[in-house]
Formats: structure tokens, sequence, C-alpha cells
């Protein structure tokens, strides 16, 4: 995913090919590394890669009007653990600016996540054209938010993000909002903005429970095995919350943080058929509409 303003995670994480975003999210999440395609310089986040998120798609990136299709540079393919159980999607920020939503569905997606906002001074400036696109083109979509941690409460970015496109109904194509949490692409080598385990925890229990209260859906939460376990002290307080894991190159999304036992969205890559990130809901078309509406137990 493209976090925000972005900067790639460390590459010592071997499941944060660069970060969401989305996706994940100093490019956004999309952005360079895994995530892809860099921040334009008019996005003082996006110096550098995405972190993993997403679309890790930094905030704020702007630029051309070109229609993005097909991820630059060689493919990603789907790891061979996908099939037919599998649902194929991706996520997207303002890196892709205006998507082929068309292309992208005949290209096999049937779910995409765009990144809405950042802290509580960002917005997509792409996300109204993308959210509405995705659903036109017969695409299940939900939003994400990249949190920053460091700015303000879990709680006050919530609400920003629920006031800005991270709102849920159960009409079947809204995917629960979700939360982009990942390093830091700005703190240099402070990978958890500041906060200590215990204040890390208690700021994604704020967040969660605001949109709970906003919305009725708890957050999925996008993030590195490696991140939740340095900045969180590996918490297993949210292990009831749909997992979107980030682990790039691998043909499986490795070991779980938290206590989850399964994942609910793995981004497997940056590049791909699909603009921005490339991801895979755990499920058939059936379960993710049904994940969608609110009734699947396994989901947030």
């Amino acid at each position: 995913m493209s976090g925000p303003r972005a900067a790639a995670p460390p590459a010592a994480d071997p499941q944060a090919a660069a970060p969401l975003a989305a996706g994940l999210p100093a490019a956004d999440p999309q952005a360079a590394a895994p995530q892809a395609a860099g921040l334009p310089a008019a996005d003082p986040q996006a110096a550098a890669p995405p972190a993993a998120g997403p679309q890790a798609t930094g905030p704020r990136a702007a630029g051309s009007g070109a229609v993005a299709t097909r991820a630059r540079g060689p493919l990603v393919r789907a790891p061979r653990t996908a099939s037919a159980r599998l649902s194929h999607g991706h996520d997207v920020s303002s890196h892709q600016k205006h998507v082929d939503w068309q292309e992208a569905r005949a290209e096999g997606a049937r779910f995409v996540y765009v990144k809405a906002t950042e802290s509580t001074d960002y917005r997509n400036p792409y996300f109204s054209r993308q959210y509405g696109g995705a659903r036109e083109a017969g695409l299940i979509r939900g939003a994400y938010h990249f949190a920053r941690p460091d700015e303000s409460s879990g709680a006050r970015q919530a609400a920003y993000f629920v006031r800005h496109g991270g709102d849920w109904r159960a009409d079947g194509w809204t995917l629960p909002p979700a939360l982009d949490i990942e390093y830091n692409p700005y703190g240099g080598s402070d990978k958890c903005y500041g906060l200590s385990d215990r204040r890390m925890v208690r700021w994604i229990r704020s967040f969660s429970d605001e949109i709970r209260r906003e919305t009725g859906r708890r957050p999925v939460i996008y993030t590195t095995t490696q991140w939740w376990r340095l900045c969180t002290g590996n918490s297993r307080a949210f292990s009831s919350h749909a997992l979107w894991i980030a682990r790039h190159g691998g043909e499986g999304p490795g070991k779980l943080p938290g206590g989850w036992r399964r994942w609910t969205f793995w981004q497997y890559g940056v590049k791909g058929g699909l603009p921005g990130d490339q991801n895979l809901f755990h499920g058939p078309a059936s379960r993710l509409r049904s994940f969608a509406r609110g009734r699947d137990p396994r989901g947030a």
C-alpha cells in the first residue's frame, strides 16, 4: 500500500518488500518498492516508495491524467497457491490516478481497496472517481486509511476517514473500512512513530472502536508480520479483526502475527496485471460478497 507519503519499509523486513495503500502505504503503497511506483515530487510524503501499504501509496500523489492500466516493469504473477477458491483484486491510491476499471475487471479483478485518507489532513484527490468507477465496473470496493499515530489520536483519524470515504453499508458492494498501519515512512529509523508497544495498541484500539461506533464494523487491519511484532509487541488484541497481510515474493503469506489464524486479504506484489498492488481474498466471489455484507462470521 501506499503509505502516505511514504517510504518503503526497511529491506530487513522480508514481508514488506517496500511498503500498502493501495493500497499500502514513500511512494504510494503502490509506490516504488513493492509498493510501487513512487510518488510524484508534488507529494511531500512521497520521497520514497511506500511502505508496504495496500497501496501504500502515499497520500498525496497527483500527476498526469494518464489512464493507469497494467503496471510497468516485470509482472508479478499470482502465487501458484492461488486457485479458483481465491478472489483476485488490487489496491490503488492517487498514484494510479485515472484507472481503466473495465479493463481491470476484464483482467480478473473482483475487488479493490482505494486509499481515501491519511492522518487528518490528506484526502486522495482521485478517490471519488476511483471509488465510483470501480463500482460502475462491477467491482466490490472499499476504502483504506493510512495511519499516522504520531500526529493525532486513533479516534480522531477514524472519524476523519469515515467522513471522507471510509463509511460502510451492507449493500454487498462495500468492503469494511481498512486501516493501513505499517512502517513510519517519515521517521527514518523511528519505525513505530515514537510510540511504545502499549501506546501503539491503545492507538489501534481507539481507531477500531471509533470505526465500529460509526459504521457498525471493525476495520480490516493491513500490516506486515515484522512491523506488528516490532511495534505492538505482537499483540493478540485484534485477532478478531480481518487481517490484510503484506508479504511480497513468496508462495504464501508466511507466518501470521498477533494471534491471527487466517488471513482475509493477502497483498503478494506491487506489480502485475492489475493497476496498483496485487491482492487475493481468502475465498471465492460468493464469500467475498458475503464478507462485504457483513455476514461472514470470520470477517471483521
